[in-house]
């Protein structure tokens, strides 16, 4: 029982679930789960290192990609699918590689998790190198799936980071930088969508958002990158871009259908640049729309100088004396 993962021993406070009333049930859980921020919060310096891996990954041209079995897999998934239309990257930018392949995604795969050769051989099918940074996943710091892709990523000179909740896990050794979000037992012994599930979410959510940030593709707090794919984010797009611009939305809309999305639209009306200028400045600055911005605004010329001739005040002649 004790070289079993914490994640996987039965918690020695919490017995007898099935005798416990409904609300004493979700106080349980509820008094357990809160233990999970403070474990993630004693974590942020590794976070941090990973963050500054991935964004110098992603930012000379190298990919995020995830690895995982099961929950842990799934959370990857999700976390990767979620970069789409939140920051505007592309399935080449960020992925994830599930035990069992796509059918994982809402079926147990009996097995898929144990075998190492599958977990190496995705690695080597999505051609991993000295580019990327592979994150492997995984609870309980034993699966044997995200070993195998782990040591195929070093092998091939990716940077590697292990996620765990087990605070001396086994796969520690095949990873540059070793995540532990300590939460403990879990209250129903072994079912690690829990605590250990919450814990991996935070971290991921904290990478991802982090290394957006640090790579212009946040622009003050705002998803400057939102995908326009629906009413209720062309709605929210509009409202940040008249925001961002201190411009009434009549304006923002006008200019946001030229421009065609966010982060062009906000560089025209910031900058004063039309949209081909907008999307060069863009391309230059490798998608930082702040920099962008200010690279535009440097060359712009004033705001009469941009004017018509006819639309700019007439000088007055001074009279002789």
């Amino acid at each position: 029982m004790r070289n079993r993962p914490l994640t996987e021993r039965p918690h020695p406070r919490w017995r007898n679930l099935d005798q416990k009333s409904t609300l004493e049930l979700l106080r349980l859980l509820n008094h357990e789960d809160q233990r999970v921020p403070f474990a993630v919060a004693r974590a942020i310096p590794t976070i941090a290192r990973a963050v500054d891996e991935i964004t110098s990954a992603l930012s000379r041209g190298g990919r995020l990609i995830y690895t995982g079995a099961g929950t842990s897999g799934r959370l990857g998934a999700l976390d990767a699918a979620e970069c789409r239309p939140t920051f505007g990257l592309t399935d080449k930018q960020v992925l994830a590689l599930l035990a069992g392949g796509r059918r994982a995604l809402d079926h147990a795969v009996e097995g898929a998790e144990d075998s190492a050769r599958n977990g190496a051989r995705e690695i080597a099918a999505v051609k991993a190198g000295p580019k990327d940074v592979v994150v492997g996943i995984a609870a309980s710091g034993t699966t044997t799936y995200v070993g195998g892709a782990l040591a195929e990523a070093h092998r091939r000179g990716a940077k590697t980071v292990l996620v765990t909740t087990n605070r001396r896990p086994a796969l520690g050794r095949l990873a540059d930088i070793t995540i532990v979000a300590d939460v403990g037992h879990e209250v129903l012994a072994g079912s690690t969508r829990m605590k250990s599930g919450t814990a991996q979410k935070l971290v991921l959510n904290m990478l991802t958002t982090a290394a957006m940030a640090r790579l212009g593709r946040v622009y003050d707090n705002r998803m400057i990158y939102v995908a326009l794919n629906n009413v209720k984010l062309r709605t929210r797009a509009l409202g940040l871009l008249a925001d961002l611009a201190g411009v009434p939305e009549s304006e923002a809309s006008r200019t946001l259908r030229r421009a065609g999305r966010v982060p062009a639209a906000l560089v025209m009306l910031r900058a004063g640049v039309d949209r081909a200028e907008a999307e060069r400045l863009l391309r230059e600055a490798a998608g930082n729309v702040r920099k962008a911005i200010a690279m535009g605004s440097a060359k712009s010329p004033t705001r009469e100088e941009k004017s018509p001739p006819w639309a700019r005040p007439r000088e007055r002649k001074k009279r002789r004396g």
